[in-house]
């Protein structure tokens, strides 16, 4: 990766912990952003009348104690010591050295210091490498970045990281990054060796079931290990003697020629000493078994001959993989595959490390105290950093979003242990509930309500939304970034049935105050009953209030007094100990949906009716809405402000200059003349600019968030402006009601956007739009009429709804469960909703000893029934959604799909098997056996496991897991009979979900945002630069591996496609399909998008068969997470058929013509555009597969609709009249002409349009694409081939190819990327 990614210390993962102040002395780092004349252009400043920064990168030798004795690494002067240090670690020959200091002319340089603050450095200066003397935390460093470097570091488990976390398909999709790939232009001449070989789509059947594999990893080649074990010696630590002689650490080698030899770590490096497994002599020992360095690395390839080959091996099989693929997530938590290959968790797979236990004693020393971080004190003190140059914002957000990713990290295994049980409480005394919790710094409560803060909310149910609602909340505020009002660090954790709130401690929340005074400064201290006053917190409320469009507004405590507030009287401001001013509980910053609780909900705690029965009062809108409903009524407003200012306009015009309707139409009646007439021809131009200006300053719009919350306004008059208040939120609910749903539906029904791909793109489109989850019941119900759009939004939104009340179900089950217990739990409910083919009364698989040893454990999961479970679901679905499932709700699913959705919901991590679900029956083919679980798991690496049956031939295989089984599971695994298709084994593992509070970088979306409107403006150099500065900055704030990353990768790659650099597009696509797949997950909508551009880009730089891979994987993968008949769908099968046609595959591009013309009728309509040119294009493809009679058919019907839809005149009605006069003559001359060669070659020449060898990106998903089938004809259609039958006759003549090849301009890549090069 060049010099490397600025985060990542290691080969493999596990590096040195930096806490904030170790950063804040060292570095921002440039990584990846020099172009070709060594020089970035920093154009942020250009806005603002600064001028573009240029950053020069030159070469500087480094002079090194070793071999090779020398190197060159490029620096800028812009960056620091650190990140020299960086690149000098992480170049292959240069691994041995960590602990070292770099001089400069004879002085040292300090390594917290600017690369411009060393005298006299420039082009060619000689820095020198001096080893220094180690310390025994520099050692423990040392020995842990060897580990890792030589591969002794066996595979690491944790609570966070599921099996194959971070996992990426990419490498095995296509042959694009082995070593005989080479360049784009080997690959298209390799293409066209084998077209018909190399078409990947041969065996693709479009309504094949699903398969497994997609999702699996191939199987990776085993490089030899470079030494046996390296670990902690059992001598260590030294004894105080030894201690004073400079000894740190005694370690134990043992190499693969079996050879063991007992270590020193000496202050001055590393040396062999006599010490044995049952002696104790450290001293040095002697020849010539002696042997001694300063490096680790470099004293093992001294004692092991085989050493050094194995090495190389390593570095050369690492060199062959991806960098992005193997690179650890520094700055993101990597996704979990909710199915995994058994090859991932066997037995095998599991390699014995004695140092994997001592990690935490490498990383932490022996008293565990540099690993302990005042977290609230480094995210406060990032916070407060200067933001004045472009510089100090890049620094300071770059470390902002490295605190707040290892504040997520570390809290969410914190979470998971306190949900474990693994953490004693502070308030053991206290109900489970209202138990509090500190580990690592971290501050842990349950997100329920434990101290009835919520009673008359809803309970349990108000709590755990509310604190959903509060770290929503607080993202926003971390978002307008206010300075002088500090957030602590705050993130949930769903673990096991259970919602965990972790955050950073404010200093002072635990202070005992005295009686008479309130636990906060500002705001309700207990519920509205008493409320604070502080004027030092007015004004950075004030800007959180204003930039959340919330009304400053008055409350009344329990006595009557009256409170101005700036906010909710929910939100609370604290004044630390600290002296910061800190911001909590943010979780009602909008409005109550008023219309939904007048519907749904009453107060009281009787049983209440069926209707109005919802189970909390938290229902709050959403901030998109409300800035929805801003945007509209500010539309209003200049609209009404024109309008005056038109008719001052003429009033002025007609003399009458004592009448000025509003401000803005002072100033140009100030210039009118006595006699009533104008100076048009010195002011037409003013006026024609102010004519469309509208002065918005006086517009203001504000909603106040304690509407019916209960407070009782006192005077008339407040009463009055309460009234208001409430009236204009029913209007933001009327907004919701009337306006956002309604287009909503009306915008997927009519192809406007893109269509959401499975339940994760349905909420996230819904958020966006400002829809709460909550109404997707009602989006169901709207979808009910016949339009095949509609009903496949009903479909999805049905699905959604099924996996959340079995979410919801399950976690009533799981929360009081013991954690062994929780697989048996959700094996049952699984079989109880999907497993009731392979057995309809599934039973409980329990463990005796593990309910014995669990006594006062609640088992009442084992009472659920399938028809039990189902009634829940139900009535779950009606409670939350008001929406009530068909009685034939379960043979309409879905039940791959649904899983899926079931298993990313709870976190869970299946093994990968073809499971016998029970809709399938009518889908499965008839000669495979049904899948069920025996007595014991059969399966293979690919997935194609059954459960007791196998599928080669009836022979069964040997059973390998009876043995490698502990006692307790191999007693979890005796199933009595009938058979289930979940058993307790096949949940392999459960990962915390986690919603955190970090914010975006506002520099790097300025940035974007900057590019894109120059884009719109039709400013592309201009834009493209901002665009590459907002890649830069993306990669320099949040480090290569992250979701944001991928996103402008994404963005970047289809501007570059746009404008004709397809090997920039390729390779930017290719990026983002490789960390979509780390960070969103291998199967998600975003991953499932980046494959189908990449298609597209290769396809367009002449790689079609590496096109067509992606366009297979990423169809398998539409199949699994939708189904095969996604209403977007029909825009690939174009795509492919477009590509096989391209490699003259008439016959199989015709059968994906016909397949994607199928969907079209069936998604637009048989008399739509969009169906329309899907027939003449599949008209052409006839024709070219010497259907001749066919192609007359279908292009009548292109001609037809055209005809109905858009006249006669209309340009694609003529040329499709034209089309279908040639191939009318043209079939006729066949007919009669059969056996006639050069008909034939007429026949084969005359109908190869260029049109057919377009295609068109895939609109993504709630947003439309720039050729997406929209209602109008798409961009192919326009440009069909106008030309004569003469003067296609005479380009037949003369060439007689069938393809005619424009030659386009060959552009360089306006930047080539160093790091994209070699990543």
């Amino acid at each position: 990766m060049g010099d490397g990614d600025c985060d990542v210390k290691t080969l493999n993962g596990v590096h040195e912990p930096e806490t904030t102040n170790d950063v804040l002395k060292s570095k921002v780092k440039h990584c990846e952003h020099h172009g070709e004349n060594g020089a970035i252009i920093r154009s942020t400043g250009a806005e603002n009348g600064e001028d573009q920064n240029v950053e020069h990168v030159f070469d500087v030798s480094i002079v090194l104690p070793h071999h090779p004795y020398n190197i060159q690494v490029p620096v800028s002067l812009q960056g620091q010591i650190q990140d020299l240090r960086s690149a000098i670690v992480e170049q292959p020959g240069t691994f041995q050295y960590t602990c070292f200091h770099l001089e400069h002319s004879g002085q040292r340089i300090n390594d917290f210091t600017d690369l411009s603050d060393v005298k006299g450095l420039a082009a060619g200066s000689e820095i020198r490498l001096i080893e220094d003397a180690y310390t025994e935390r520099d050692a423990r460093m040392h020995v842990v970045r060897i580990r890792e470097i030589i591969g002794a570091a066996g595979n690491r488990v944790d609570v966070l990281n599921g099996v194959d976390a971070g996992l990426s398909l990419h490498e095995s999709i296509a042959p694009w990054n082995g070593p005989d790939a080479g360049s784009a232009a080997k690959r298209k001449s390799a293409v066209s060796k084998s077209a018909a070989d190399a078409n990947p789509l041969a065996d693709f059947k479009f309504d094949d079931l699903i398969s497994i594999p997609t999702l699996l990893p191939r199987n990776q080649e085993t490089t030899s290990k470079t030494i046996k074990t390296l670990g902690i010696s059992s001598w260590n630590p030294p004894p105080p003697m030894f201690r004073q002689r400079g000894h740190l650490l005694y370690l134990q080698l043992t190499t693969n020629e079996g050879e063991q030899f007992q270590l020193t770590s000496h202050v001055s490096g590393f040396f062999v000493n006599r010490s044995s497994n049952s002696k104790f002599d450290p001293l040095p020992k002697a020849s010539p078994k002696n042997a001694m360095a300063h490096s680790l690395l470099t004293l093992i390839q001294a004692l092991s001959p085989s050493f050094s080959d194995a090495f190389n091996a390593l570095l050369e099989a690492n060199n062959k993989r991806d960098p992005l693929a193997t690179f650890q997530l520094t700055s993101a938590i990597p996704s979990n595959p909710w199915l995994v290959s058994p090859s991932s968790f066997s037995s095998a797979a599991h390699q014995p490390d004695l140092t994997r236990t001592q990690e935490t004693y490498l990383l932490s020393g022996v008293e565990n105290t540099e690993t302990l971080r005042d977290w609230n004190e480094e995210i406060q003190s990032t916070r407060e950093l200067p933001r004045e140059t472009v510089q100090d914002r890049v620094f300071r957000e770059r470390l902002l979003a490295k605190i707040f990713a290892e504040f997520n990290d570390a809290a969410a295994r914190g979470g998971a242990l306190v949900a474990r049980g693994e953490v004693a409480p502070l308030n053991p005394t206290e109900s489970k509930d209202a138990q509090i919790f500190v580990y690592n710094g971290i501050f842990y409560s349950f997100g329920a309500d434990g101290v009835g803060t919520f009673t008359s909310e809803g309970g349990d149910e108000a709590a755990r939304i509310a604190v959903g609602k509060d770290v929503a909340g607080v993202k926003m505020v971390n978002q307008l970034d206010i300075p002088g009002l500090a957030t602590p660090g705050t993130i949930i954790v769903d673990y096991l049935g259970k919602r965990l709130v972790a955050q950073s401690i404010v200093p002072g929340i635990f202070k005992q105050r005295e009686p008479d005074e309130p636990q906060v400064d500002y705001g309700g201290v207990e519920g509205k009953d008493v409320v604070a006053d502080n004027d030092a917190f007015v004004s950075t409320f004030s800007q959180v209030s204003k930039a959340l469009k919330v009304k400053k507004h008055a409350v009344w405590d329990k006595e009557g007094k009256k409170h101005v507030l700036e906010g909710s009287v929910e939100t609370k401001g604290l004044l630390g100990t600290d002296g910061r001013k800190y911001i909590l509980d943010l979780y009602r910053l909008t409005p109550l949906d008023i219309s939904w609780l007048d519907a749904y909900w009453t107060d009281g705690h009787d049983k209440k009716p069926l209707e109005r029965n919802y189970p909390h009062r938290m229902s709050v809108l959403r901030s998109e809405l409300i800035e929805s409903y801003w945007r509209m009524r500010m539309s209003e407003y200049v609209k009404a402000e024109l309008d005056k200012r038109k008719n001052g306009q003429k009033d002025v015009v007609d003399g009458d200059t004592s009448d000025q309707p509003d401000r803005e139409s002072t100033s140009e009646t100030a210039d009118t003349r006595v006699d009533g007439t104008s100076d048009a021809k010195t002011n037409d131009t003013e006026t024609a600019k102010d004519r469309g200006r509208v002065d918005i300053s006086a517009f203001a719009l504000s909603l106040n968030p304690d509407v019916f919350c209960g407070q009782v306004p006192q005077t008339a008059e407040e009463k009055e402006e309460w009234a208001n208040d409430e009236r204009e939120v029913r209007a933001v609910t009327d907004h919701l009601h009337q306006k956002i749903i309604p287009e909503f539906i009306h915008d997927l029904k009519e192809q406007e956007v893109g269509f959401p791909m499975d339940g994760q793109s349905l909420s996230r489109l819904m958020h966006k739009r400002g829809i709460n989850v909550r109404y997707v019941g009602k989006l169901a119900s709207l979808s009910k009429e016949g339009n095949p759009r509609l009903q496949a939004l009903k479909r999805l939104a049905e699905q959604e709804m099924i996996a959340r009340a079995f979410k919801h179900t399950a976690n009533r089950y799981l929360k009081n469960l013991p954690t062994p217990m929780a697989p048996s739990c959700i094996a049952h409910l699984l079989n109880c909703l999907l497993g009731t083919r392979t057995n309809d009364s599934p039973r409980a698989q329990l463990d005796d000893d593990l309910q014995y040893l669990y006594k006062d454990a609640d088992y009442s999961f084992a009472d659920a029934t399938p028809h039990g479970l189902q009634t829940d679901i139900e009535a779950q679905t009606q409670l939350r959604y008001r929406y009530t499932l068909e009685e034939s709700w379960l043979s309409g699913i879905r039940p791959t799909q649904l899983l899926r959705e079931i298993a990313l919901k709870l976190g869970l991590q299946l093994v990968a098997k073809d499971y016998c679900l029970s809709s399938e029956a009518d889908s499965r083919p008839s000669d495979l056996a049904p899948l069920t679980n025996g007595s014991a798991i059969q399966s293979s690496v690919h997935g194609h496991a059954t459960n007791g049956v196998t599928g080669n031939g009836g022979k069964k295989k040997k059973k390998r897991n009876n043995g490698d089984s502990s006692p307790v599971s191999a007693t979890a695994s005796t199933i009595p009979e009938p058979p289930h298709t979940f058993i307790p084994d096949d949940i392999v593992n459960i990962v915390p979900i986690i919603k955190d509070s970090s914010s975006k970088s506002v520099l790097a979306e300025e940035a974007l945002e900057a590019g894109r409107i120059s884009m719109i403006q039709n400013q592309k150099d201009l834009g493209q630069e901002l665009l590459l500065e907002s890649l830069s900055l993306h990669e320099q704030i949040y480090g290569i591996l992250h979701p944001e990353v991928a996103r402008v990768y994404h963005q970047l790659a289809m501007l570059y496609y746009t404008i004709e650099e397809k090997d920039a597009a390729v390779e930017l696509a290719h990026k983002a399909v490789v960390i979509s797949e780390r960070t969103i997950g291998i199967d998600s909508d975003e991953t499932i998008l980046s494959y189908l551009n990449l298609s597209l880009f290769e396809h367009a730089n002449g790689n079609t068969a590496v096109a067509l891979a992606c366009q297979r994987h990423a169809l398998e993968l539409w199949k699994i997470i939708y189904g095969p008949d996604h209403p977007d769908i029909m825009t690939t099968y174009n795509n492919a058929a477009v590509m096989l046609q391209h490699l003259k595959l008439f016959h199989e591009s015709r059968v994906w013509f016909e397949k994607s013309h199928a969907v079209s009728e069936e998604m637009c309509g048989k008399d739509s555009i969009s169906t329309a040119s899907l027939a003449f294009q599949l008209a052409q493809a006839l024709a070219l597969d010497q259907d001749h009679k066919g192609a007359v058919n279908r292009m009548r019907e292109a001609y037809s609709i055209f005809h109905h839809k858009l006249g006669a005149e209309d340009h694609n009605t003529k040329e499709a009249d034209s089309w279908l006069d040639q191939l009318t003559v043209n079939a006729v001359s066949i007919a009669k002409h059969a056996k006639d060669v050069q008909a034939q070659k007429i026949r084969r020449a005359l109908f190869t349009p260029r049109v057919t060898l377009r295609t068109q990106p895939q609109a993504p998903v709630g947003r439309s694409s720039t050729e997406g089938m929209n209602g109008r004809v798409p961009h192919s259609t326009n440009a069909l081939d106008n030309r004569s039958i003469d003067e296609l006759m005479k380009y037949i003549e003369s060439s007689g190819d069938a393809t005619r090849k424009t030659p386009t301009k060959k552009r360089k890549n306006p930047r080539s990327r160093r790091a994209g090069s070699s990543l």
